[in-house]
């Protein structure tokens, strides 16, 4: 009898992040961002590991969706962005002019680093340059954005015997010995 998701137990999970809207999960893909447009934002079929119910790296609202789940279930959970990544915040954004930035970040994509007055820093992404005017964006990427988990169970075990997980990982055969 599969084991089922309850407090303490390991389990290994996959998991695709699709934008508000999209209709469906494409597969067989290792790790990868894709821009909105392909309605993926974000897919990934090598598994991470967890101790269900202690660590708090998952969502709560997904954690409660897997609650019960066997190996070979899946869940599908929208989160609000308070429920997820949070607002936009519109401080973090920063527009100035390109000749400020330093050559190697006039580019989009680049990831800057700023320190504050307290010596915390932040990394920033680069979103625009545009007539002479550069925009870093500190926000999370998915801040602001309501967005659609779907979440493969692909492993479960005792958390005191994670060597009854099979780590290879195969999403199409996971198992557990």
């Amino acid at each position: 009898m599969p084991q089922t998701i309850k407090k303490n137990k390991l389990i290994s999970i996959t998991y695709s992040i699709l934008s508000e809207g999209a209709s469906q999960v494409t597969s067989q893909v290792t790790s990868q961002i894709t821009s909105q447009g392909n309605n993926i934002v974000e897919q990934n079929d090598i598994p991470i590991d967890f101790v269900y119910g202690v660590d708090d790296q998952i969502f709560p609202k997904i954690i409660m969706e897997l609650e019960g789940k066997t190996i070979g279930d899946s869940v599908e959970v929208v989160l609000s962005p308070e429920e997820g990544f949070g607002l936009e915040d519109p401080e973090l954004i920063i527009t100035t002019s390109v000749e400020s930035a330093p050559p190697e970040y006039r580019v989009i994509g680049a990831k800057p680093t700023f320190k504050n007055e307290q010596g915390e820093t932040l990394e920033m992404t680069v979103t625009k340059i545009e007539d002479g005017q550069i925009t870093v964006n500190g926000n999370h990427p998915f801040a602001g954005k309501t967005l659609r988990f779907v979440v493969h169970v692909v492993g479960v075990c005792d958390s005191e015997n994670p060597s009854g997980m099979d780590f290879s990982h195969d999403p199409a055969s996971p198992t557990i010995q």
